[in-house]
């Protein structure tokens, strides 16, 4: 074989990226597949490299024989002995085979072969190569443009920026450096096929891993991303150390590290904001660049909320045809409506959203509470022994006295003042019927001085007139059952004696 075997193998290793066994693999099945075609059987057929890899041959391996039948597989013992003075029958030869005993037809069926196997494995090692690699940040340089679509040189193979995973912000020119992520690889059978995007938001990620050495080290972690490309991104960032800021992080030292990503991105704005655990926070903070006044959860179940702005802020929570508050409902997961005050004391809200929403602007944070067990501070003991007789609502026990719940077993006499004591903290009682039946007097009046003024006051209030006093105290009229004689009165339609049916008739005096 010819001396610069090796230089041969390094080159394709070098160009084509496939492992030296792999090449030195083709290149054994490329002299077995000639040594084939030439004698029709290449079970005695053996390749052997050199230690250094600069030469290869092909050897026979042939029976010493004293009569020969198979040529290809056999020697004769007079021939065997040009080749080796102790050959002797029975033994085997190696007899090296020269490329030059080869017939053209079985050389060209055999290069043919060993070009259609080094296609496959090249197809094969880029395919697990770029495989491995998707998601991931890799650059390239633009070459040429078809029907919109971008190939981009990627050294060891060809990449394709379609034109739907292009920013619309983004224009190039041949040479032009392309930093993409390589979104798909796949075969095809014109070759090896791999997608390159822009637009994707795994792509936007990348670039902050890469800008961002916390975010790389997992110190800062990428809660959640979306993006309009072109237009608008917003990422929601937190931290897993209290002494690092995360969105401080991403903006780095006088913006430094943002300003550089912004370039990346030709111009697209990106909001960099905290995550929140807290549905509203976070809905306050997915509106920004706009300052939202209150955040009120209209219906967690279907997870609706209303952001209630300035009027100055109106337009710019929203966003250009809505893009802000629509990257804030795929950012925060909720349904997000942007109002100004004036718009939301117009709107008709349920009574549910009505109640929460006139809880959220009087800063009330109490709940009414109605259970026993609500009551902060109750110790358990008492609420069990409690509910094991019959009283689990708060209206139930304040109406107990203090003989009833001491008959409770199990409930101590200091356990019914710390009971009292919790009510009396916690709750502020108004009995509504006494108030609406009853006059508020001050506590140093005497009996007769409320009864006094009562009786001015009912004086002031109403009148009777004689005539209707009469009408009111008038008794009913009397008549007689005629089955039974038993008394029955105008507004009787069952005699309640003898249960007999009954019914009256006035004759008109004439």
């Amino acid at each position: 074989m010819a001396s610069d075997l090796a230089d041969s193998i390094r080159q394709i290793v070098q160009d084509r990226g496939i492992s030296e066994d792999l090449v030195k693999k083709t290149i054994e099945d490329f002299l077995l597949a000639a040594y084939k075609k030439k004698f029709g059987n290449m079970d005695n057929a053996v390749v052997q490299f050199s230690e250094d890899g600069l030469n290869v041959a092909l050897f026979a391996k042939k029976s010493i024989v004293e009569d020969l039948y198979d040529p290809v597989s056999e020697i004769e013992l007079e021939e065997a002995l040009q080749y080796s003075d102790e050959a002797e029958i029975g033994d085997e030869l190696m007899i090296e085979i020269e490329p030059s005993e080869f017939d053209r037809v079985a050389v060209q069926s055999a290069k043919q072969k060993a070009r259609q196997t080094l296609k496959e494995i090249t197809k094969d090692t880029l395919y697990s190569e770029f495989k491995e690699k998707e998601g991931e940040m890799i650059i390239g340089y633009y070459q040429r443009e078809r029907n919109g679509n971008i190939f981009v040189d990627l050294g060891k193979m060809e990449g394709i920026l379609p034109k739907k995973y292009q920013s619309p912000r983004e224009s190039y020119r041949p040479n032009d450096r392309i930093k993409a992520l390589i979104y798909d690889v796949n075969k095809t059978p014109a070759g090896l096929n791999v997608v390159l995007s822009r637009t994707h938001t795994d792509f936007v990620k990348r670039i902050f891993e890469l800008e961002v050495p916390e975010i790389y080290d997992k110190t800062v972690e990428i809660f959640k991303l979306v993006r309009e490309p072109g237009y608008r991104t917003k990422i929601a960032v937190y931290s897993n150390r209290e002494d690092v800021d995360p969105v401080g992080a991403c903006v780095g030292m006088k913006g430094v590290r943002i300003q550089s990503i912004v370039r990346e991105l030709e111009g697209e704005k990106i909001d960099i904001l905290k995550y929140d655990t807290d549905a509203r926070s976070f809905i306050k903070n997915a509106l920004s660049p706009a300052e939202v006044d209150q955040v009120i959860v209209l219906d967690e179940g279907k997870r609706q909320a209303l952001a209630i702005v300035q009027e100055s802020q109106l337009s710019l929570a929203i966003g250009k045809q809505g893009l802000n508050v629509r990257l804030a409902n795929r950012l925060a997961d909720w349904n997000i409506d942007v109002k100004t005050e004036e718009q939301f004391e117009e709107m008709d809200l349920s009574m549910d959203s009505k109640r929460a929403v006139s809880a959220l602007f009087n800063d009330s944070d109490n709940e009414e509470i109605t259970t026993i067990s609500e009551l902060p501070d109750i110790p358990q003991n008492i609420v069990e022994i409690l509910v094991e007789n019959g009283v689990e609502l708060i209206e139930t026990l304040v109406n107990l006295s203090d003989e009833e719940l001491a008959g409770f077993e199990g409930l101590k006499e200091e356990d019914i003042e710390a009971l009292k004591k919790v009510v009396s903290e916690n709750l502020s009682i108004i009995e509504e019927e006494e108030a609406e039946n009853s006059q508020d007097y001050p506590e140093d009046l005497d009996d007769e001085e409320r009864e006094s003024d009562s009786d001015t006051e009912s004086d002031s209030e109403s009148e009777v007139t004689s005539e209707e006093s009469a009408l009111v105290s008038e008794e009913p009229e009397v008549y007689e059952c005629p089955d039974c004689g038993g008394d029955i009165t105008l507004d009787m339609t069952i005699c309640p004696n003898c249960g007999v049916g009954i019914s009256f008739e006035f004759e008109e005096d004439e």
